[in-house]
């Protein structure tokens, strides 16, 4: 295939710049010759994206340059990106690169690289798969040409609009292919069975395997290798083509019509592929221009997702006989209904697809390796799922998928960067947020335990037995794609935002739900942009099962306060990670519910607390009834900002209390011994009760009113309150600050969740 040929051109470059700058020594056979000519759209590709002869740097952190046109002015010092590879130490997930506020020294990083290259081998030199993943692992710290352009963002562009003009290089046009798998939220999370937990895991990871498929098979439909893809997960794509508009259509319209009728024959019709393409002119590819069209896309696929299926509606509108109704996913026109699970006699009657689930989530928390392949009988491996035209085998050994694998069958790894494993052609690496905890309940016919379930997660909680269902998303998305770099929405940077983010939700977030202590109680020693995070305790918080975590959101479940204690670590890493900066943040929702819950019902109100956060102004979290910003929940003081400014203004006669917040009066007072804890957390109940109570009643009195109400309501009930309190508690020096804080109008707003959460905390 010529175009992957480029596309090696391109890489095998890449690799010499790189070795160059490391002062590596290439074996025999594994550098460029004089004689070797470069492909004219290699030559066109490189002038286009300003490859000349860029130096190998450090490499500033490109959320830095992230920035609103509306947004406020503001002054920071730039972040850098540690000189780091993306590895595990320990065979486990790679830790989190916080940015440095200084350039890291690049020397000691120079020896790692020079090792790695030196023990290339002659065959290495044709395999595009391994040579793009050392650039990736070793070259998304290092800037290539410009300073906050990655190496590997650089190189993939410039391979990927190579690819897309192989055929004709002097092309004033290319194409940008966007898809989006949608009725992915009714599918994942509208079920209700027992193992509901590892069923919908296994839904998460089966759409994962679908849009992988899709990629492989537009790839394969228009002879473009997988340096073309820009971004492929959570059922979206982006993928860099010719402008040929003939071969393109042709290619997307025979994806579409065999996808979509896969999945309206698989999944009555409740999954929809919506893919399109938009030509981009070359001289866009580095302006604000391509930003635009990478916008334009996105939106025309929405306007197919409002006439999907329309060749099919006499299908959807004839009269089909009815069945018994899946115990699962509820659909009726199957009479094929079998035992979810055949080892329970009172197991619920499912469909084919619902039971494939469910087997295949007692298999997932093993699966190392997926083998791609059109052949039916591939003996071993632990399971098997059928996508239109292939199988993917799993396996819980990788040397066992690469032992099996023919030259011509794609071997995946999951969230395995070690660079031996590639030596085989057609490796490539999956990324997936996976993490999770054992069950420590191995059922009689399991070789090994699966997932932690959701009655063991409610027994290892602290305080009450519940579990807790965490959502969350970056805040407007969308934008930051489409302006939130402003004039240098280039094909690099934009590539190199989508890959940055995707990180932090598939790779990342699995090492700070394994590996708490490294990522973050350890690291705020060192890391100064941790230096003032807060954690409720300094324990692991291992009882957490993902569900989802990929592109920029998640859904996760665990022990009820383990699952709050994540979710602030994850917002205080994530914008750690991004260099709080002030337009790139997060919001939050939880639910918390008994084990026997219904799992739809927790992912239905986890969604609808996060709405309400995005609806406080975003950047905040919905917990325990209420919705604040996480700066009021964490209690930063250096952000009174966040509280309304005629709110300040009205406060403003008043002392700001020693500790305000949620987190700041839970914490001593969670760790503190109160015998009349049980009444004293009552009475916030009942005081924050009266004070909704009141304001319910005078909505329609003046706001002056409303804010007596709020804020001044209170002090009557707590200073009773506080009184009644032993004498040996009231006294106590540690908790001064919080009797003086409680009485604060300040920190009215917050009666509902402190004594939430204590009463969970103490029951």
């Amino acid at each position: 295939m010529v175009s992957e040929e480029v596309a090696l051109q391109v890489i095998q470059q890449a690799i010499c710049t790189l070795a160059s700058w490391a002062g590596a020594s290439l074996p025999d056979g594994c550098e460029i010759s004089k004689e070797d000519t470069e492909h004219p759209a290699v030559t066109k590709a490189k002038d286009l994206l300003s490859w000349k002869k860029p130096e190998i740097s450090y490499l500033e952190l490109l959320f830095d340059a992230v920035k609103f046109p509306d947004s406020k002015e503001r002054k920071f010092d730039p972040h850098y990106c540690p000189a780091v590879a993306i590895e595990a130490s320990d065979n486990s997930y790679p830790s989190i690169p916080y940015p440095l506020t200084e350039p890291p020294d690049l020397e000691a990083y120079k020896t790692i690289v020079r090792t790695e290259l030196e023990n290339l081998e002659k065959k290495d030199w044709q395999n595009l798969s391994l040579l793009t993943l050392i650039l990736e692992k070793y070259g998304s710290c290092l800037s290539f040409g410009e300073q906050n352009i990655a190496l590997i963002d650089m190189v993939r562009s410039t391979a990927a609009v190579a690819c897309a003009l192989v055929d004709n290089p002097d092309a004033n046009e290319i194409g940008l292919i966007a898809g989006d798998l949608s009725g992915i939220q009714k599918f994942i999370y509208t079920i209700a069975s027992d193992g509901a937990l590892k069923s919908l895991r296994a839904r998460s990871f089966y759409l994962e395997l679908v849009t992988e498929e899709i990629v492989q098979q537009l790839l394969e439909e228009l002879e473009l290798p997988r340096t073309n893809i820009i971004y492929a997960g959570g059922g979206n794509l982006y993928v860099l083509t010719s402008n040929n508009t003939t071969k393109v259509k042709a290619a997307l319209d025979t994806i579409r019509e065999r996808f979509n009728k896969w999945l309206k024959n698989t999944f009555q019709g409740k999954l929809f592929l919506a893919i399109d393409y938009l030509p981009v002119s070359t001289t866009a590819l580095k302006t604000k221009e391509f930003a635009d069209i990478w916008t334009q896309v996105t939106k025309n696929l929405a306007k197919q997702k409002l006439r999907k299926f329309e060749g099919d509606i006499h299908d959807f509108i004839q009269p089909k006989p009815s069945h018994e109704p899946c115990g699962v996913c509820h659909r009726d026109d199957l009479q094929s209904l079998k035992s979810l699970n055949h080892r329970e006699p009172d197991s619920s009657s499912a469909c084919w697809m619902c039971r494939t689930m469910f087997e295949l989530g007692d298999e997932l928390f093993d699966v190392k390796a997926i083998v791609r392949s059109k052949r039916s009988n591939i003996k071993g491996g632990v399971g098997r799922i059928y996508l239109p035209n292939f199988y993917y085998y799993f396996f819980s050994e990788c040397e066992e998928a690469l032992e099996v694998a023919k030259n011509d069958e794609t071997v995946l790894l999951v969230n395995d960067w070690s660079i031996k494993k590639y030596h085989k052609n057609n490796t490539v690496l999956l990324l997936l947020g996976n993490y999770a905890q054992r069950s420590e309940e191995k059922e009689k016919y399991q070789k090994k335990a699966g997932f932690i379930r959701a009655n063991e997660m409610a027994k290892k909680a602290e305080g009450i037995a519940k579990v807790g269902y965490l959502r969350m998303d970056v805040d407007r998305l969308g934008r930051i794609f489409a302006e939130g770099l402003g004039e240098n929405q280039t094909l690099p940077r934009l590539a190199g935002l989508s890959r940055q983010m995707s990180y932090f939700f598939k790779v990342y977030l699995n090492s700070l739900a394994k590996k708490r202590k490294e990522n973050l109680l350890e690291a705020r020693k060192s890391v100064k942009i941790l230096e003032n995070t807060k954690c409720l305790t300094e324990n692991d918080r291992p009882n957490l099962l993902f569900i989802y975590a990929g592109g920029d959101d998640l859904f996760v479940s665990g022990a009820w306060n383990e699952i709050v204690e994540f979710a602030f670590d994850v917002y205080q890493c994530f914008r750690a990670y991004t260099g709080k900066n002030p337009d790139i943040t997060l919001s939050g929702g939880i639910s918390i519910d008994i084990a026997k819950f219904p799992l739809y019902q927790a992912a239905k109100i986890s969604g609808e607390a996060e709405e309400a956060a995005k609806g406080n102004g975003r950047d905040s979290l919905g917990l325990f009834g209420g919705k604040f910003k996480w700066d009021e929940w964490l209690g930063i003081q250096e952000n009174w900002a966040v509280i309304d400014e005629e709110i300040r203004d009205y406060l403003s006669p008043e002392v700001k209390p020693d500790l305000w917040g949620i987190f700041p009066i839970v914490e001593p007072l969670k760790n503190l011994d109160i015998n009349y804890s049980r009444s004293f957390i009552r009475n916030l109940l009942m005081t924050a009760e009266a004070q909704e109570n009141m304001l319910a009643k005078i909505q329609d009195k003046s706001e002056e009113q409303q804010r007596e109400i709020r804020y001044y309501l209170h002090l009557p009930k707590i200073a009773y309150t506080l009184a009644r309190l032993p004498r040996q508690v009231r006294n106590n020096e540690n908790f001064a600050p919080v009797r003086t804080s409680l009485k604060n109008p300040y920190n009215a707003p917050y009666f509902r969740a402190i004594a939430t959460w204590l009463e969970l905390l103490n029951r």
